[in-house]
Parts: C-alpha cells; structure tokens; sequence
C-alpha cells in the first residue's frame, strides 16, 4: 500500500491515520457546504469557508486511489459507490438548490477510471474511455478535476515523489479552470485578482498532499474500521439534507 510513503511510517510526523484524515475532510466538507447553503457569495466568510472545503476532495480522491487497489471486491464498492450516488442525489438537489450531480457520482466516474486504467488494456480505446468518463463529471460537484486528480496520482501510486508531482499537478490544473472562469465568467474580473484568487483558491489541494504526504501514517483506525466506513458514506446525503431542513425551518 503505497509502499514509499509509508517507509516513513515510524516518523513522529506521521501521526495521522486514514480514518483521521476522512474525519477531517467531513468536517471541512461541512464548511463549504454551510458557506454555500447559508451565506451570501462573494463575501469574506463564505470565501474563507468555501476554500477551507476544498481540502476534502483531493483527499477523497487519494484514498479512493489507495482504496481500489487493495479493496476485497471492486465490483461490491462500485455498486457502493452508485448506491450512495442515488441516496445523495435529492439531498444534494435540495440543500443546493441548483442542477447537477453530487460529488459521489463523481468518485463514482472516478473509480470507472481507474477500472479503465486497470483493466483496458488497448492504450486507444483506454484514452477514449477515460477522456470520455472526465467529460461525463462536467455535470457533478468538482466537475473534470476530480477526475484528472485521480488520473493524476493512480499514476504515482506508490512513489512518494510522483504522488507529490501528482497533487502539484492537480493544483495547478484546478487554478488554471478557475483562472478561466473568473476572467470569463459571470464576473468578468481582471487578470491579477482571477490568478491570486484561484491560487488562492487551490490551497486546500496543496494541504491535502501535505497532510498525506506528511502526516499520513498509511494506516487504519484500530478501533470502529465498520462504523467509519459507513459513516463516510452515509454522512454526505445526511449532512445535506440536515442543512436543508435547518434552512426551511428557521430560514425561508
């Protein structure tokens, strides 16, 4: 299990385990999520907590990296995974208000990536499919970067420093989509506030592979492995549809 990064693992650094660092992506998660459900865009607080948010997904896709190599059967978590899409898929609407799909869908095109990557043995038809999967999450949370991550670090997999590369990367192609979007888009904002803002932006990227690279001590929980588990997944349509509920009745 990413064997270079856990050389280190006696490291007095390397105090975190993976259930740990879920945890903390949860709670960071809940951040943005708060921000975009309660407060006003484009204001400092919800700016703040919105980037604080975007530890989680780089964090998700390392582990689901991690986790589909060493998982008893693919088949048992992509029918997980596709489950856990469609429970999200009203809260996700709801608490949102907006079109799209939610962000297990796209751990869900992400793990048909690395199914791809894994099993396609044709470097043609393997591009086609894969460039075809990045295209599908255009209509879910953390749309194309989600998946060009994982592309990303499936490929360092197991090297500590093609792992780093790999989050760099990610970074990096996250600031240039955002750079785009706030010259182009509805804002129309100048060059040098669209740079420092998306870079700005993509740090929660950068504090993800510090805590991984770092912290990370290539472990589980000793204790409560089965209720973590769910509890990753059942948390996200919860958490939506909790924050839902709290706006309808003491908001609207």
């Amino acid at each position: 299990m990413d064997g270079q990064i856990q050389t280190a693992a006696g490291s007095g650094l390397r105090v975190l385990n993976r259930d740990v660092i879920k945890y903390m992506a949860m709670f960071t998660m809940l951040l943005n999520h708060i921000a975009h459900v309660f407060l006003a865009e484009g204001t400092q607080i919800y700016e703040l907590l919105e980037d604080i948010g975007f530890f989680t997904a780089p964090v998700m896709c390392y582990f689901m990296v991690e986790g589909y190599e060493y998982t008893r059967s693919k088949v048992r978590y992509g029918l997980r995974l596709l489950l856990f899409a469609l429970f999200s898929q009203i809260p996700f609407l709801l608490a949102f208000g907006q079109g799209g799909f939610n962000m297990i869908y796209t751990l869900l095109c992400c793990f048909l990536i690395l199914v791809v990557m894994e099993r396609v043995s044709s470097p043609a038809l393997r591009s086609v499919l894969g460039a075809l999967l990045v295209l599908a999450t255009a209509v879910g949370d953390w749309a194309v970067v989600a998946p060009v991550l994982t592309i990303f670090l499936a490929n360092g997999r197991g090297d500590r420093r093609r792992t780093a590369l790999g989050f760099g990367a990610g970074y990096v192609f996250f600031v240039v989509l955002n750079v785009q979007r706030y010259m182009f888009g509805v804002q129309g904002d100048w060059t040098v506030y669209a740079v420092t803002h998306a870079a700005l932006s993509g740090l929660g990227i950068l504090a993800a592979a510090v805590v991984i690279l770092v912290f990370y001590n290539g472990e589980r929980a000793k204790k409560g492995k089965n209720f973590s588990k769910w509890f990753f997944y059942i948390f996200y349509p919860a958490h939506l549809l909790i924050l839902y509920l709290i706006k309808t009745v003491y908001i609207m």
